[in-house]
């Protein structure tokens, strides 16, 4: 017998300035993200231009597959091509009317800007009434930035979402569109999500696929779905049950986590990041950097968690030759011998960021980008990573990272993330 089913939803993201690849979207992949999490089956993320036809298109769409709740982003703002408040009130038969108590709230913003630019009088005015103009009976959010949200009854659904586009408001209105009583309403007749994550390193997907392929000639997996995703050159595998299947679930998560342990960097979704912040932090340890071809990017990783202040000591990006040397002390006859590019300099590199910073941990990173540069020896993609340690640890890798100039880059931020995890991690 067949699991249970989960509710569709459905992601509409209006902006013409996101088909012309001019900007890209954030917001699909986030609240498709979120939708997941709360335990919808996402149907699919459209992407329409600033046309009426095509957003009531794609709203129809939904409706026609079953979605019970659709969540638009963008089309709130003031100008002529902001429409959504207008093509969702007509999709829910409704007609639009003033919301006074939500133009006062926008008339407080806008008085702000006005006193800040100078800007003001009727073009704001209207600007702020038509922001204030609202479907018929649906429950107005409060603006983040100027624009409100809108959550609009649709007789026989679904229910939609309306959010402003900005990513930053987007996200901000989110807690609110959840709390409002329709939403929490149909959130309280959906199942529970119960998804299950691995996250691996150096595992090409193709052992996973052949994994998966010996799982399924055994047991009956057609109420799990499996999805498997390369990123950050992580390889990330969901396993989503459908309501009634966890326990096939936990019975493929346990196999694959089994099989492929050597490369398991995580079982439970847990990030690298977050993994080795709290080595460090486990440890009491703190970290300092000497980057040559990734340019800052690992300590930019590193830093971009809160909290970072507490394990991460400095970097210094020492591009040219004098600057590792004036930096961080690499003997000038060191690159002499060996080359800029080596793993004798990427060893310099990481005890010169230690003993500079006074940190417990040093990487260096030195390498070959591209697209010139390139030798026999030394190969575009060729990386010399070296990890050192107050106790006594020496790391070293010096592979070939396949792709372009941003790949190789990426993928040695990526590695030596991955290095210093192991360095920290308990043994």
């Amino acid at each position: 017998m067949g699991a249970g089913v989960r509710p569709r939803a459905a992601v509409v993201v209006t902006g013409s300035e996101l088909l012309t690849g001019a900007i890209s979207d954030r917001n699909g992949p986030w609240l498709s993200r979120e939708l997941a999490a709360l335990g919808f089956e996402v149907a699919h993320v459209q992407l329409v231009g600033d046309r009426p036809g095509d957003l009531t298109r794609a709203l129809a769409l939904a409706a026609d597959d079953g979605c019970v709740l659709v969540v638009t982003s963008g089309g709130l703002g003031p100008t002529a091509d902001d429409l959504t408040g207008a093509v969702v009130a007509e999709f829910a038969g409704v007609d639009l009317v003033l919301d006074e108590v939500m133009q006062a709230r926008i008339a407080g913003i806008l008085a702000g800007f006005a006193a800040r630019t100078g800007f003001g009088g009727p073009a704001l005015e209207e600007a702020n009434r038509k922001q204030a103009m609202v479907p018929r009976g649906a429950q107005a959010l409060d603006p983040v930035g100027t624009a409100p949200g809108l959550v609009v009854s649709r007789p026989g659904g679904p229910l939609v979402v309306v959010l402003p586009g900005p990513p930053r408001e987007l996200q901000g209105m989110w807690p609110a569109a959840l709390a409002a009583a329709p939403v929490r309403e149909l959130l309280a007749t959906v199942p529970a999500a119960s998804a299950r994550s691995l996250r691996y390193f150096g595992l090409p997907e193709s052992e996973i696929a052949a994994t998966l392929r010996e799982i399924e000639a055994q047991r009956d997996v057609s109420d799990v779905e499996i999805t498997t995703c390369l990123r950050r050159s992580e390889l990330e595998v969901d396993l989503r049950p459908l309501p009634g299947a966890e326990p096939v679930a936990d019975a493929v998560h346990a196999e694959l986590a089994a099989r492929h342990a050597r490369h398991l960097v995580s079982a439970d979704g847990t990030s690298t990041d977050e993994l080795l912040a709290a080595a460090l932090g486990e440890r009491g340890w703190t970290v300092a950097t000497g980057e040559s071809c990734t340019g800052g990017m690992l300590a930019a990783r590193l830093v971009d968690r809160a909290g970072s202040s507490a394990y991460v000591s400095g970097g210094v990006v020492a591009y040219s030759n004098a600057a590792k040397t004036d930096l961080l002390g690499v003997p000038a006859e060191l690159i002499a011998a060996h080359g800029a590019v080596s793993p004798e300099v990427a060893r310099a590199l990481a005890d010169g960021a230690r003993e500079r910073f006074g940190a417990d941990v040093g990487i260096g990173i030195t390498g070959v980008a591209g697209p010139g540069g390139g030798t026999d020896a030394k190969p575009v993609g060729y990386v010399c990573f070296c990890v050192t340690t107050g106790d006594g640890q020496v790391i070293a890798r010096d592979p070939r990272l396949p792709g372009g100039r941003a790949d190789i880059r990426e993928r040695a931020t990526d590695a030596g993330m991955h290095l210093l995890l192991r360095a920290a991690s308990p043994r």
